[in-house]
């Protein structure tokens, strides 16, 4: 498995290194994942989500890919840039990672979440465009 995962606990990892990020707010964020989830037979991808606070998700893309498309309002991509670093948290795939945990883990077979998915998806949920 990736090995920006951490063995136990959480840990924050730097988006635009190992992955990129989109951050989503609840309630649109539960919907976008639930949307994902059937529409690849529950294999989305990686897919954190806050149990805490404002409960965002955050679905996790290949590397420098999340500037590719534009997002809505209130959908943060997250990569290097000259914004500076973003970080985002990454639970264990096991245990206690409270407050964090895996809405949808990755596998071998889907390291990623589908950005062009991902991208139609919350365009579509959000009415966006």
């Amino acid at each position: 498995m990736h090995s920006w995962i951490p063995a136990t606990g959480h840990a924050l990892r730097h988006a635009g290194i190992h992955f990129d990020a989109v951050r989503v707010g609840a309630p649109l964020a539960e919907r976008v994942a639930s949307e994902l989830m059937l529409c690849t037979d529950f294999a989305a991808g990686p897919i954190v989500r806050e149990l805490t606070g404002e409960r965002n998700h955050y679905f996790l893309l290949p590397p420098q890919t999340v500037t590719a498309y534009a997002w809505p309002p209130g959908v943060r991509p997250l990569t290097r840039g000259d914004r500076g670093l973003a970080y985002v948290g990454v639970p264990a795939l096991t245990g206690m990672t409270f407050p964090l945990d895996w809405r949808c883990l990755p596998s071998p077979e889907v390291p990623f979440v589908g950005v062009e998915l991902l991208h139609e998806v919350v365009v579509r949920l959000t009415r966006w465009r």
